[in-house]
């Protein structure tokens, strides 16, 4: 199905608001590190998390507050800066975040989802976000400026903004979902990925909302990998207001369908956004897989070859050095007959056939440079065994990422 791509990111459905503004959690005084989104009206909510063992605060409440509002919820507050993880006053703080804007916006606080990124371990002072409530308030807007401000109040080390929004037809009702994301390293999630923003105006019940959410997650935010570093705060959060008119959504139905191929063409978007801004990264990787006996054993190949360190560092290289995707498929755990393997590089200069039946072919390693210069490369993987086939994404190692993390808390 094809789906038309609009402006407004979260503020492109009907009935929702956004916001950012600079609290003073961050030292720097010119980007935003506080962020609030808002339904006009109640609306169903679902959210996945990480299964880091160790959890943000700010995770242990939004997943209660859910529990206690039976899904419900109209107003997610995220900071940057700070992770609000491993703090004894923690949870204490992530619940005072969400009584703040309950009160400023004359809301019950289980209906606030609460959001934290940032350095882990640091104390959060709530101060900086309470006297910055009012202006963040203040300054909601449904115009697209509104998600740009709070999709800027979500960064870190993040070098561009990460924003998408669609329309899309549900019987005879023109619908709308849009996203902010934020994440760009500490991503190897097994549940949702770094901090995921998502708002729709369809009407969807939340015990749907949540099933076509956790089933979207496994095939595209799971498949992403910068550096096999699982966050502390990784969360994927969605409200669903119903304010574009719809039939509800009740029932696993033809418009279900629909519901979930929007939301999972937002997040294949967002998962390309994501592993292309890895941190120090110049390249986006795109592992596609098929021919597998099974789903499962395609994203186990796919997902192993975009975490293989050997093979991003070739990419940033430019090297055609193939053995290391055969490497990383010898030792995922996936069955496969590696003498059916076949293996091939292609981006925007071209495509070129590297690996035939599990070995090495001759080509040209000038045209492979070629092809592997270019800032998207695919690398497309054969396992001629069956019809099975899936997709992961990452990126390319560099020395900007130790850099970056050489220095990250300073």
């Amino acid at each position: 199905m094809n789906f038309n791509e609009i402006q407004g990111g979260v503020c492109a459905p009907n009935g929702f608001k956004a916001s950012g503004v600079h609290c003073g959690i961050r030292k720097n005084r010119t980007k935003n590190d506080l962020a609030l989104i808002y339904s006009e009206v109640p609306a169903s909510a679902a959210a996945v998390y990480t299964t880091n063992l160790v959890k943000g605060a700010p995770l242990v409440v939004t997943k209660n507050n859910l529990a206690s509002s039976g899904g419900i919820a109209q107003a997610v507050i995220c900071n940057s800066g700070n992770a609000n993880t491993c703090n004894a006053n923690g949870i204490e703080i992530a619940e005072a975040m969400c009584g703040l804007v309950g009160q400023a916006l004359k809301l019950k606080s289980e209906n606030v989802l609460v959001g934290s990124t940032g350095v882990i371990g640091q104390p959060l002072d709530i101060t900086p976000i309470k006297n910055g409530i009012p202006e963040l308030v203040s300054k909601l807007s449904s115009d697209p400026a509104g998600s740009d401000l709070a999709c800027e109040g979500i960064m870190t080390t993040d070098t561009r903004k990460k924003e998408i929004a669609v329309e899309f037809t549900l019987g005879k009702t023109s619908c709308k979902i849009g996203a902010i994301a934020k994440g760009s390293g500490m991503i190897h999630p097994n549940m949702a990925t770094m901090l995921i923003f998502i708002t729709t105006d369809a009407a969807i019940s939340s015990e749907l909302l949540r099933a076509a959410l956790s089933e979207t997650v496994p095939d595209t935010f799971n498949m992403i990998s910068v550096d096999g570093d699982t966050s502390t705060n990784d969360m994927t959060a969605i409200l669903a207001n119903g304010t574009a008119g719809n039939a509800k959504i009740t029932e696993r139905d033809s418009d279900f369908e629909v519901f979930k191929e929007a939301l999972n063409f937002i997040c294949v978007k967002l998962c390309r956004m994501l592993a292309g801004d890895g941190e120090g990264a110049t390249k986006l990787l795109e592992c596609h897989v098929n021919g597998a006996s099974d789903k499962q054993t395609a994203k186990t190949v796919a997902k192993s070859v975009i975490c293989s360190t050997l093979f991003k560092a070739a990419m940033f290289g430019a090297d055609a050095n193939w053995g290391r995707v055969l490497c990383a498929i010898g030792y995922s755990g996936a069955k496969v007959d590696v003498t059916k393997i076949d293996v091939a590089f292609e981006s925007e200069a071209g495509r070129i056939e590297v690996c035939k039946n599990g070995a090495g072919i001759d080509f040209s390693e000038d045209e492979a440079k070629k092809i592997l210069l270019k800032p998207e490369i695919k690398i497309l993987i054969s396992l001629n065994d069956s019809e099975a086939e899936a997709t992961a994404w990452g990126c390319d190692l560099t020395y900007d990422y130790v850099k970056i993390n050489g220095d990250y808390r300073t």
